[in-house]
């Protein structure tokens, strides 16, 4: 995530963080020099991967979606992938990361090429014939501690570095994954923390916006301006599953019409909200890789401990995923809307309309 303002804070409590770290200008092909060192080299990812190995290498991780989803004309990066070949009836998310790395100074794109998206495997050979070194990873579909051991072993092999390395930089982001944690549940326990908020920090922790530090000092501000807040009094507790949206002002709709989401799954998930000893217990827990029958009951559980009135299922168009909805609305036993995106944009009439037929439909419960 770039400098983005809480557009949707109450405006009661209005809040304003000077976010420390501008992805988008950081990812402009320069050589800007940073604390008069050359900046380091940045890897780029198409999914979350073990951030703590390329840390541990002196790299800068790079969430490509992020940079992607928050241009300020994020639909120019779809264009410009159609132009270069990529078909219109594919993922707007695989044609914005596409774009995302050719036009940066990435010195690697690693592709997680199982536990993710179908056409990572392809995207990654564009990006070799454009002249791109790349990387790839793999999530284990059996969730096999043996594999995901090989996998994050051949990591660390390739970035030259060591467990002991890995595990102090761990310990460094878990830190910072702890006071997520505590954002989530000022989210919804203490009722003082919007939507959007709770998205925004917790899917920014797949890259720490860049640069860790100034992400925790981010964090810190936030965390201390909390304790003025007046609870929120909506009417509607609402789950958001799947991938982050594609829409740009779901979380500001919903918050305007009484609801709000105290439950992200999948941002909730690149936090990594679990105390871990290894760092292959860690991404072994990492529900959103691996199977559906996993992430439901991770999310049954939240379900309950949250006290939801019922569950928004996002997915993107084009997507393998939308199948999974078939076995995801039978498991949950709570009011679901299929919620289905394209491109970057705000919503239009005809989702606002669900939106506020599901929302009546919770409030008459």
């Amino acid at each position: 995530m770039g400098k983005y303002l809480f557009s949707n804070t109450p405006q009661n409590n209005p809040l304003t963080i000077p976010l420390t770290c501008n992805k988008l200008t950081y990812m402009k092909k320069t050589t800007t020099k940073k604390n008069n060192n050359v900046i380091p080299e940045k890897i780029g990812f198409t999914t979350s991967v073990p951030v703590e190995v390329l840390f541990a290498a002196g790299k800068v991780p790079v969430d490509l979606n992020n940079i992607f989803i928050n241009a300020p004309h994020a639909t120019d990066y779809i264009e410009q992938a159609e132009l270069a070949g990529f078909p219109r009836n594919m993922c707007a998310w695989i044609k914005g990361i596409y774009t995302a790395a050719v036009n940066s100074d990435i010195s690697e794109v690693i592709g997680v090429i199982q536990g993710d998206c179908s056409n990572a495997q392809a995207l990654m050979e564009v990006l070799i014939e454009h002249g791109m070194n790349t990387y790839h990873f793999a999530y284990p579909y059996d969730r096999g501690e043996s594999f995901i051991k090989l996998s994050i072993d051949k990591m660390m092999k390739h970035y030259g570095v060591g467990m002991k390395s890995v595990m102090e930089q761990k310990a460094r982001l878990d830190r910072i994954r702890r006071k997520i944690r505590k954002v989530d549940k000022m989210t919804h326990v203490d009722n003082i923390v919007s939507s959007f908020e709770n998205h925004y920090f917790q899917v920014s922790a797949s890259d720490f916006n860049l640069d860790p530090d100034n992400f925790e000092d981010d964090i810190d501000i936030f965390l201390k301006s909390l304790p003025e807040r007046e609870p929120f009094k909506e009417d509607i507790r609402l789950g958001y599953i799947g991938v982050p949206p594609i829409f740009t002002d779901l979380y500001d709709f919903l918050d305007s019409h009484g609801a709000r989401v105290v439950y992200n799954e999948v941002q909730q998930q690149f936090s990594m909200p679990y105390n871990t000893k290894t760092i292959y217990e860690q991404y072994l827990k990492f529900s959103y890789p691996y199977d559906i029958f996993g992430r439901i009951k991770v999310i049954k559980a939240e379900i309950k401990k949250r006290r939801l009135d019922g569950v928004i299922h996002y997915v993107q168009s084009f997507c393998f995923r939308q199948i999974e909805d078939l076995i995801v609305r039978k498991a949950l036993g709570v009011p679901m809307l299929l919620l289905e995106g394209d491109r970057p944009m705000r919503l239009d009439a005809r989702t606002k309309l669900r939106l506020e037929v599901f929302l009546e439909m919770l409030g008459k419960r």
